[in-house]
């Protein structure tokens, strides 16, 4: 065989840079290949191999042989079938078997060199486009699966002997990690280097072959069973990453900042995305992550709750959160968010609960703390611990609520520090609470608990309170205010449950307003006589409605008799007087009261009367005396003045037109008032503010032999002055008296029917007793009926008594 002595030519139909995938040639770090131009020439000796297209549908690619094939024996192919190979499809012939051994020693030679040159960042003097066209030879002719074993031994003996040189490395973990780092980011650069020489490989024979990895997953295979077996590395990057999260949780507590955080931070996220691209970042890493955090979770827990006040460590959480949310954000991966905010809210929020309410919660209700509660709120409700805070509220409702409730001294506050204490609570509600129903509830029950520990008193009360809000006098207040007190008073009639009693003392007071012409507005008046039937119905308000029927039936009635001609012609002068006509079944119950009038009242009485009845056949008028209220005017001698009076006090004073001394007796004997009611009356007149008369002997008390003289020298800045009545007390033997009564009264009711429970008995006492008497004297006088067998608890309601034959 002839043997060529010139310089063989090499002809190839190159695949125009094909050296990695797009991805993989973005670093700066790959400097694109040159294309070579396509060379077409004689050949003097050269191993020509048909070559099939590729996956890229590259053209034909002429396996690259050195130039020392040149001195073997070669058999050339006709000339006219090398020209025509370019249009037509050619059958590869079948070279010597010598050759092609030698051809593949060498290429896998020069492969090693290359693959060594990248693995120790060294120069190589091998073309890498050849070495590429190479490769995609060997894997047409079948000898990918050789080519693929030589390059995973390469690979795993540098990847072994680097992971080896780390062990006993730098002490300081920072320098550790940072050598770690690099380590997988040169073993990432050397990977997709060695994948864009052998991309072909990576792309038919990996994926043609079952079970056989690519390229890329190989160089982790072989790295992940490198770093197992060197225990030392693996611990030593976990434990330096745990001491690099740790002293970042240390750093954000004391409130210091350090350099390199920034650094660190990235550090970190690169080698726990090295962790999750081996797949070994839920069982190296987190585990004993999770556990660390846990621990070091719970002594803080501990020491915070120890040395800070609720507010501060609730503050302390919430920061802690966000930084662990953030932590995710920045470098953890995504899987661990869910466990590791669980951990660290098991530990410094659900172990923490009963402690946190036990040490701060009053405090913060008591201070109204809108943000700190609201803060509370978010983060209980984070571990489910909103039934805890729910239970607390109403806990602290009632036992707050207790000390105003249940103390006599401050009854005359009472209504006015519930309402206080009501808006607090819906405030915090609103605001803290993210007004949550079932905390709403809560408010609701437990409010109505202790506005019912004592029964029937804050019924009183608040109707005291709305009467002190609805009379002429209250000076500062608009229509507006006024409204928006009835509303918050309304509140608090829904809790109580004696409305009964409720409506008993508004009806008492409503009808001293009407009659006396002291209220505030009457627009106000029927505004809240409106909110009552709204919210409990026509027939509770329908007296309530039918006293100002009358008041407004009065008016027109007084209007109609000044026109008549009874009052023209026989009406005496030097006197006004207007009649209030009341429905018996409206208004309030008001014993009889017998008393002297002078003649001039006596006779405009009397005229009224005939007038009323013939206008109102059927009818008959009952006066009450009790009722009346007068405007006198006097003569002192330093000036005149009017004396607003009642009607007893009126008539008492006007027997002093006649006389200058008259003793009690002479008093009594001249008005026929009631002995108790005359000596009250005689009290307001000469012991009160306003002395109009002068007692001899003086003193506060009337007694029998005392006398009363008309006070000339009387003086006051006001020219009318209002003369108050004096609230008697009770002697031992009325009080007596007045026992028997109530108790009388009670084994009445229960006589009859036999079964009732306290509310309406209470209801029904009041309805029969005709004179003004406390709840609570009512209870005490149940109480006693019972310890004498009179009555007894039911077994089953302590609420409901029976009677007792």
């Amino acid at each position: 065989m002839s043997q060529s002595t010139g310089t063989s030519k090499r002809t190839a139909t190159t695949n125009p840079a094909v050296v990695a995938d797009a991805a993989d040639l973005d670093s700066p770090r790959y400097p694109p290949m040159k294309k070579p131009k396509s060379q077409t020439s004689s050949f003097n000796a050269a191993l020509q191999l048909s070559l099939g297209n590729n996956n890229d549908d590259d053209e034909l690619s002429s396996m690259i042989v050195d130039e020392d094939l040149n001195r073997h024996d070669i058999t050339l192919p006709p000339r006219n079938v090398t020209e025509n190979w370019g249009r037509k499809k050619a059958t590869p012939p079948n070279p010597n078997p010598t050759n092609k051994k030698f051809v593949i020693k060498l290429l896998k030679g020069r492969l090693k060199s290359a693959i060594n040159a990248i693995f120790l960042k060294q120069p190589d003097t091998c073309d890498l486009e050849q070495l590429y066209q190479a490769v995609n030879d060997l894997c047409l002719h079948k000898m990918g699966g050789n080519l693929y074993i030589r390059i995973e031994r390469e690979c795993d003996a540098h990847i072994s002997a680097v992971l080896q040189s780390l062990v006993g490395q730098s002490p300081d973990l920072l320098v550790f990690l940072s050598l770690i780092e690099n380590c997988w980011q040169d073993l990432c650069d050397q990977m997709l280097m060695i994948r864009s020489i052998a991309l072909y490989l990576d792309r038919t024979y990996t994926k043609q072959t079952p079970n056989v990895r690519s390229l890329w997953d190989m160089g982790l295979q072989l790295f992940r069973k490198h770093l197992a077996l060197c225990p030392e590395v693996e611990h030593k990057t976990v434990t330096g990453m745990l001491r690099l999260i740790e002293r970042e949780s240390d750093f954000s507590v004391t409130g210091l900042s350090r350099l390199g955080e920034a650094v660190e931070r990235t550090l970190l996220n690169h080698l726990l995305k090295m962790f999750t691209a081996l797949g070994i970042y839920q069982e190296s890493f987190e585990k004993p992550f999770l556990a660390c955090t846990e621990e070091f979770y719970a002594a803080e827990g501990v020491k915070y709750m120890q040395q800070s006040d609720v507010p501060d460590y609730l503050k302390h959480v919430e920061t802690r959160l966000h930084e662990e949310h953030e932590r995710c954000v920045l470098y953890l991966d995504a899987s661990t968010r869910k466990p590791l905010i669980s951990n660290a809210e098991k530990q410094l929020l659900e172990r923490h609960i009963t402690a946190i309410l036990d040490k701060g919660f009053t405090t913060l209700m008591d201070a109204n703390r809108i943000e700190d509660l609201q803060r509370m709120y978010i983060l209980f409700s984070r571990v489910n611990a909103l039934e805890s805070l729910r239970l607390a509220i109403g806990s602290y409702i009632r036992r707050s609520g207790q000390v105003v409730v249940m103390d006599d001294e401050k009854d005359k506050d009472m209504v006015a520090s519930l309402l206080e204490f009501k808006a607090s609570l819906d405030k915090i509600w609103e605001d803290s609470f993210a007004k949550n129903e079932t905390f709403c509830n809560t408010i609701k029950d437990s409010f109505e608990h202790l506005i019912n520990l004592r029964q029937n008193r804050p019924a009183e009360l608040i109707a005291k309170f709305l009467d002190e809000k609805l009379r002429a006098g209250n000076k500062g207040t608009s229509e507006e205010e006024l409204e928006g007190t009835l509303d918050k008073v309304l509140v608090l009639f829904r809790f109580i449950q004696g409305k009964d009693v409720f409506e008993a003392f508004y009806k008492k007071d409503l009808a001293k307003r009407l009659l006396l012409g002291k209220s505030a507005s009457i627009d106000a008046e029927k505004s809240m006589i409106s909110k009552l039937k709204t919210e409990c119905g026509s027939q509770f308000t329908n007296k309530l409605e039918g006293m100002f029927k009358d008041i407004e039936l009065s008016k027109e009635i007084n209007e109609s008799f000044r026109q008549s001609s009874q009052a023209r012609t026989k009406l005496p002068s030097g006197i006004e007087m207007s009649v209030h006509v009341l429905t018996t079944g409206y208004w309030p119950t008001y014993p009889p009261m017998d008393v002297e009038l002078p003649r001039e009242l006596t006779t405009y009485q009397d005229i009224f009367k005939e007038f009323y009845l013939s206008k109102y056949s059927g009818r008959r008028l009952m006066w009450q005396n009790s009722l009346g209220h007068c405007v006198l005017k006097a003569e002192f001698s330093k000036g005149r003045k009017e004396l607003a009076v009642s009607l007893f006090q009126a008539v008492v004073l006007m027997l002093f037109n006649d006389a200058d001394k008259l003793s009690l007796q002479d008093i009594k004997d001249a008005t026929r008032i009631e002995d108790k009611e005359l000596r009250r009356t005689l009290q307001s007149l000469a012991c009160g503010k306003v002395r109009v008369l002068q007692k001899i002997p003086k003193g506060r008390e009337v007694e029998d032999n005392d006398c009363f003289l008309f006070n000339d020298t009387f003086t006051a800045p006001l020219y009318r002055i209002k003369v108050n009545a004096i609230q008697m007390k009770e002697t031992v033997e009325e009080n007596t008296s007045t026992t028997e009564r109530v108790d009388a009264a009670i084994v009445r009711i229960m006589k009859t029917r036999k079964v009732l429970s306290h509310t309406l008995l209470i209801t029904e006492l009041f309805q029969q007793l005709k004179f003004p008497i406390k709840p609570a004297d009512l209870k005490k006088r149940i109480e006693s009926l019972i310890d004498r067998e009179y009555l007894e608890r039911d077994k089953h309601n302590p609420q409901i008594y029976n009677y007792l034959a």
